[in-house]
């Protein structure tokens, strides 16, 4: 069985904890993380728009790119320690959501984590990238609170039903 858990800042222990209760020992697990590319993007060129005539060796971009990719190490490392069974690590950049759906291509389970209200069920508890993912993924999926599930009575009321008339 192969296995992709999306290691996300915030939600990945629910993940982790999920991938050890849910699969096989034996299962092939890959901890996925993707960086956003948008991010050192945005720096750089903020940085090349006003401030960086003349000055390559000031821009930010790059210097982004590497925190965030020692992030996302450190971020697999610990999801590795948690899930104390053999598995591989796999960083990856660009689109978050479009990543995660290529990762999970030829898996047989991708476990995700609820990412937007955490206080309520619904479809609001899923935010955009998660949503893409679950909508789009190629394999069954693991859908996890990284919390405590909220209860029943936070299903919002149906709206109230036209007047039926004869």
């Amino acid at each position: 069985m192969a296995v992709v858990v999306w290691i996300a800042e915030g939600t990945w222990p629910a993940c982790v904890d999920a991938a050890r209760a849910h699969t096989p020992a034996d299962a092939e697990i890959v901890l996925l993380h993707v960086i956003d590319r948008e991010v050192p993007a945005t720096a750089h060129a903020a940085f090349a728009g006003l401030l960086g005539r003349g000055h390559p060796e000031r821009d930010p971009g790059a210097r982004m790119a590497t925190l965030a990719a020692d992030s996302a190490r450190r971020l697999l490392a610990a999801a590795a320690d948690r899930l104390g069974r053999p598995c591989a690590r796999l960083a990856r950049t660009g689109r978050i959501e479009r990543e995660v759906v290529a990762a999970a291509d030829g898996a047989d389970l991708l476990i995700v984590a609820r990412d937007g209200d955490r206080t309520h069920l619904g479809p609001r508890s899923l935010g955009p990238a998660s949503r893409f993912v679950v909508d789009h993924a190629p394999c069954p999926v693991l859908l996890v609170w990284p919390a405590s599930t909220p209860g029943i009575d936070t299903i919002p009321s149906p709206p109230p039903h036209p007047p039926h008339h004869e």
